[in-house]
C-alpha cells in the first residue's frame, strides 16, 4: 500500500470517518492508555499494523523502533505489514486480535472509537499540543494521533514554469490558466495532468474545501448548505478550475491513458508542468528526479490559485490516526510508542509532510509556503459526520472520484451536458440531501 493510498485516506477524513463500523469483538468503553512518566517502566511486546509495507519492507520501520528503543528499552516492538489494510483490518476487528497499535480503518464510525481503542486524554489538552485531534474527539476524549499531515495544492516542476516566464504563483483561477496556456505555447510540456483513468487524483480538489475561501470551517459549513455549487464558493471555483483546465486543452491529450507511477518521472523530467495533489507527493517527485538525474529542487508546491487579502491559504488534512487497542495487554508500551513516533520519531520530516506536533517544524519542502506567508489551515470537522451523511444520502461522492470524472469527460467532450446545468443538479441533490440527513 502505497502514498496513494494515504492520500486516499486523508481526503476520506475531510468528510470524516463516518462509515458503519464493526462491533463484533467491541469492548466495554472507558478503556484509557495513560502516557508514562518513567521510560524504564514501561515494558512489553506489542504488535504495530501499518498500511505502509514499502518501511517494513525497507527496514525503515525496524530503525524507527530501534532509535524507540534507545528511550523504552523494556519494548519489543513488531511490525504486521498488511497490504489491503482496510478490508484485512476491518474484518479482524470483529476480533480482540488487530494489534497493539493500528492505524483506525475509515470503516470504523467515529462513535464507535470509544468500543474499540483506548482513550488517549482529553480533547481540551492534547489540541494544544498536538494538530488534527478534532478528527478522532468523541466526547471530549482523543483515541488517535495522525501520523503526519499534509497542505493540499500542486506539484509543479519549476524549471518548466520557469521556462515558460513564470515565476510567481498564480493569484487566481484565471492566472492560473493564463499560465498554463505559456506552459503549453513556450515549453512544450503537458501543462495539467489529470492522472484520470487512476481517478484517485480527482479526488484532491475535496481536499482543498476551505483554500478558496481561506475558512477554516468551509467544509461544516456544507452541513447547512443547499448549494455547496453556487458562484464563488470553495467547490464551484475548485471545480470550475478543472473543467476550465480540461475544455482549454491543457491537459495530456489521451486522459484514459494516464499512469500514476510513470506520471511522477515525466513530471520530474519536465514532460509534464503540473498536478494537483496533497504535499506527500513531493518526494516522491524528487525521488523520481534522482532516479531520472533531473534536478529534485526543480520539484516546487504551490498553494490552490486564490486568495484572501493578498494572502494564500491552504487546507492541511490528516493522515491516517494511530490509535492503541483496547484489547492491548501492554496498553503503556503501546501509549509510548504513539507518543514518541507522533513527536520524536522525525517521520514527519522524514516523508517531507506536516508533524502532527504543533511544535515540529515544517518539513523543508514546504519552507516556500513559510516564505510567502501561505496560512496553513486545519480543516475543522465539528460537523463532519453531518457532511458525510448528506453526502452519502445525495449519492454524489465528494471523496469519491466519479462526479469528477463525469465533469473531466463533459469538459473534454465525450459526455453531453453544460457546467451550468451540473452544478445546479449537484446543487439539487445535494440540497434535497440535507433536508432528510442534515440533522
Amino acid at each position: 500500500m502505497g502514498r496513494k493510498t494515504l492520500a486516499v485516506a486523508a481526503l476520506i477524513a475531510v468528510t470524516a470517518l463516518t462509515a458503519t463500523g464493526c462491533t463484533g469483538a467491541a469492548a466495554p468503553k472507558g478503556e484509557s492508555a495513560a502516557a508514562a512518566t518513567d521510560p524504564s517502566s514501561v515494558s512489553g511486546t506489542i504488535t504495530v499494523l501499518t498500511h505502509r509495507t514499502d518501511l517494513v519492507q525497507n527496514g525503515t520501520m525496524k530503525r524507527y523502533a530501534a532509535a524507540f528503543n534507545k528511550i523504552y528499552p523494556k519494548v519489543t516492538v513488531k511490525f504486521e505489514a498488511i497490504t489491503d489494510y482496510e478490508g484485512e483490518v476491518k474484518i479482524r476487528m470483529n476480533t480482540a486480535n488487530y494489534g497493539d497499535v493500528l492505524m483506525i480503518p475509515n470503516a470504523i464510525a467515529k462513535k464507535d472509537y470509544p468500543s474499540f481503542f483506548a482513550s488517549l486524554g482529553s480533547n481540551a489538552e492534547l489540541s494544544k499540543k498536538y494538530r488534527f485531534t478534532g478528527n478522532t474527539n468523541v466526547g471530549g476524549k482523543v483515541y488517535g494521533l495522525a501520523t503526519v499531515g499534509n497542505a493540499n495544492g500542486f506539484v509543479y516542476n519549476k524549471a518548466v514554469w520557469k521556462k515558460a516566464g513564470i515565476t510567481a504563483w498564480p493569484t487566481s483561477p484565471q492566472k492560473f490558466l493564463t499560465d498554463l496556456k505559456a506552459v503549453k505555447a513556450k515549453t512544450g510540456a503537458v501543462p495539467y495532468y489529470t492522472n484520470f483513468k487512476d481517478q484517485w487524483p480527482l479526488t484532491a480538489g475535496t481536499a482543498s474545501i476551505g483554500s478558496v475561501s481561506c475558512d477554516a470551517q468551509a467544509n461544516d459549513k456544507l452541513a447547512t448548505s443547499t448549494a455547496p455549487w453556487a458562484e464563488g464558493g470553495d467547490l464551484n471555483v475548485i471545480d470550475t478550475l478543472l473543467y476550465d483546465v480540461v475544455h482549454d486543452k491543457l491537459i495530456e491529450k489521451d486522459p484514459t491513458t494516464t499512469n500514476w507511477e510513470s506520471s511522477k518521472g515525466l513530471l520530474a523530467r519536465g514532460k509534464i508542468a503540473t498536478m494537483q495533489l496533497g504535499s506527500w507527493a513531493i518526494t516522491q517527485m524528487q525521488s523520481a528526479a534522482k532516479t531520472a538525474g533531473t534536478n529534485p529542487d526543480d520539484i516546487g508546491f504551490m498553494p490552490f490559485p486564490a486568495q484572501q487579502d493578498g494572502k494564500f491559504c491552504a487546507i492541511l488534512s490528516s493522515d491516517y490516526q494511530q490509535a492503541v487497542s483496547i484489547h492491548s495487554q501492554h496498553k503503556a508500551a503501546a501509549r509510548a510508542w504513539v507518543d514518541w513516533f507522533t513527536e520524536k520519531s522525525g517521520f514527519a520530516q522524514n516523508e517531507g509532510s506536516i508533524p502532527t506536533a504543533k511544535s515540529g517544524a515544517l518539513p523543508d519542502t514546504l519552507k516556500p509556503f513559510e516564505d510567502n506567508g501561505v496560512a496553513l489551515l486545519e480543516q475543522s470537522q465539528a460537523k463532519g459526520a453531518q457532511v458525510n451523511a448528506i453526502d452519502n444520502a445525495a449519492e454524489i461522492g465528494l471523496a469519491k472520484p466519479d462526479y469528477r470524472a463525469k465533469l473531466v469527460d463533459m469538459a473534454r467532450g465525450v459526455q453531453s451536458g453544460s457546467l451550468k446545468d451540473y452544478f445546479a443538479d449537484l446543487n439539487k441533490k445535494w440540497s434535497e440531501a440535507e433536508k432528510t440527513a442534515g440533522s
